[in-house]
């Protein structure tokens, strides 16, 4: 399997200049201005045109319900599994799925099972223990074995603060979480990391400064998520990120919740590169196939949608056309900076040695033409021009 890539614009997310790449299996093996390939004997590759492209990294998508989610309003209102195509079409290559609300119809086992099915489809697959409710709930009965003894648990989450549908866990419950998943990571080798779901109550980030503040864990322990949802929660945002933490804004949104305050994650992140908030500190993601309930002033369900992993590709396009965004910084917060937070060495930029995990956009309107996933194309644009497919 040996792909060329000739001729794109690319972005790793820095702007590397108009450059081939050739992918031998699930690997970059080399970036220069032109590259030839001469074989003896035959060979299985295919040369790509990039021209008129943009060649990005693939988007990582660190909050996606794999096996759906929601619930809140009964039975009927639980949201689909998602499909392999739901998340390749929207240029996503590498995905962290997450229980939420319900971590009893949906179980641990299963969100392993699903994230081993999905990643036999091509795409790279991690997944965090537990769901909204302390105590965690687990595979093995500890975080600790969890995280070391299970290849795709890279962190405990999403675990629910500041709303009224959480179990309303202490900063000492919170703490001993935090303080065994980042020393299940230290000693794996992996984030470790804490996924937080913030609601929209007044506590917003209470917990997570107290425990910043007054231990020795370090701010970068947790990443807290909705971070948008309302304007005082994203002041608190700020506050945070120019701490030293990861804030996450989760692209899928309701437009009526615009209305009543939420801040597109677009618009949120021409907000915060303003108010000087560093751009490494900066993630998106999608909370793909979760619910986005509506709930009256009396916490009374009246309604949901569901979030889309498409929604990433939706505010890129909005954060360069509407908000004015230089591409290489809308890049950073769905590629560099969530494998930076996550520990994926190997993922987030175009770099050789790295995965393979690419995204062809056409230029003009940074539109998804070709995606690639660990060296496999995964999505391929009719209008695709290959020079050439030679087989053995």
């Amino acid at each position: 399997m040996i792909k060329l890539i000739k001729s794109a614009k690319i972005y790793s997310p820095k702007f590397l200049g108009i450059k081939d790449i050739l992918i031998v299996n699930d690997k970059i093996a080399a970036i220069d201005d032109n590259i030839e390939i001469n074989f003896k004997g035959n060979v299985d590759f295919e040369v790509i045109d990039g021209v008129g492209m943009i060649l990005t990294p693939g988007f990582i998508d660190s909050h996606v319900h794999i096996l759906g989610g929601g619930g809140e309003g009964g039975f009927s209102t639980r949201t689909p599994e998602i499909s392999l195509t739901d998340i390749t079409t929207a240029g996503v290559t590498t995905i962290v799925g997450c229980l939420g609300t319900d971590g009893v119809g949906r179980s641990m086992e299963a969100l392993y099972a699903k994230a081993k099915a999905l990643e036999e489809e091509g795409i790279s697959t991690y997944i965090y223990t537990g769901n909204y409710r302390v105590p965690v709930t687990t595979i093995t009965g500890s975080i600790m074995k969890d995280i070391m003894m299970i290849d795709k648990v890279i962190g405990v989450g999403e675990i629910a603060l500041s709303d009224h549908r959480s179990s309303q866990p202490t900063v000492e419950e919170i703490k001993k979480i935090a303080a065994d998943a980042r020393v299940a990571g230290i000693l794996s080798g992996k984030a470790g990391v804490v996924n937080i779901h913030l609601g929209d109550g007044r506590r917003m980030l209470n917990h997570l400064f107290d425990i910043t503040e007054n231990t020795e864990l370090p701010i970068t322990q947790f990443i807290p998520t909705h971070m948008s949802r309302n304007p005082y929660l994203f002041e608190e945002a700020i506050r945070y990120a120019k701490n030293g933490g990861y804030i996450d804004f989760t692209t899928s949104s309701d437009p009526s919740f615009w209305e009543e305050g939420e801040i597109k994650a677009s618009k949120a992140l021409k907000m915060c590169l303003d108010k000087g908030v560093p751009e490494e500190r900066i993630t998106f993601s999608s909370d793909g196939q979760g619910s986005l309930p509506m709930f009256n002033d009396k916490k009374e369900f009246i309604g949901l949608r569901m979030g889309s992993c498409s929604t990433l590709l939706e505010e890129l396009q909005a954060a360069v056309f509407e908000n004015g965004i230089g591409i290489e910084q809308v890049l950073m917060v769905l590629t560099e900076n969530p494998a930076r937070a996550l520990k994926l060495r190997e993922k987030g930029r175009i770099e050789k040695g790295f995965d393979a995990d690419l995204i062809l956009l056409e230029e003009e309107k940074l539109e998804i033409n070709t995606v690639i996933a660990k060296g496999k194309m995964m999505v391929k644009d009719k209008k695709i021009k290959v020079f050439g497919t030679f087989q053995k």
